[in-house]
């Protein structure tokens, strides 16, 4: 199942970032690392979704010369009660099941 299957199928569900955002435009890095957000939808990476991402996860900044090796979607996350569309890979997410 690929990332992007994986973030579908849990629509509605928690996830975990487990290191801070780089926001664009002068913003830069935030302080809130282990940010819990509800997943309300994930596309796959499209220029006009890559547009309007707000944030981009530490594996992006680190290997941003392979980013196009790199697999990755876009979720849209409710952060700070506000919908934001974020570029993710596998290591930037951690999907938080329910336990019962």
């Amino acid at each position: 199942m690929t990332l992007l299957e994986k973030l579908q199928a849990h629509r509605g569900g928690l996830v975990r970032l487990p290191t801070p955002l780089f926001w664009r435009g002068g913003r830069g890095w935030d302080s809130t690392p282990e940010r819990l957000c509800l997943l309300l939808d994930a596309v796959p990476i499209t220029a006009d979704v890559a547009r309007r991402a707000d944030g981009l996860g530490e594996a992006f900044i680190a290997a941003a010369a392979e980013q196009a090796r790199i697999a990755s979607s876009a979720a849209l996350l409710l952060i700070d009660g506000h919908p934001r569309w974020v570029r993710v890979a596998a290591a930037d997410v951690e999907l938080i099941s329910e336990t019962r």
